[in-house]
């Protein structure tokens, strides 16, 4: 495996626990929206660091359909959500 493929696995290793954490604890339902939308844009990046490393472009349909389904989601969900009580 080559540093930067190490490296890149690593960042996004931490950056999905801190997403996971603000889904987790988010005080409302746009921090959780926002969490979501983050750890799909992180399994995307993982998924190309893994093309990468591989050499195999058999997972591009796959980052390209995470893509669709990321932004149908979060969009359905930022139209039909209902406000937080205060």
């Amino acid at each position: 495996m080559s540093t930067v493929t190490l490296i890149a696995g690593i960042v996004l290793v931490i950056a999905a626990a801190l997403t996971t954490y603000r889904l987790l604890a988010g005080p409302n339902t746009l921090d959780r929206l926002v969490a979501v939308d983050t750890l799909i844009a992180v399994s995307m990046c993982g998924l190309a660091v893994w093309a990468t490393y591989s050499s195999d472009t058999s997972v591009a349909p796959g980052i390209v359909a995470l893509s669709l389904v990321g932004f149908l989601g979060s969009a359905s969900v930022a139209r039909f959500r209902v406000r937080d009580d205060q």
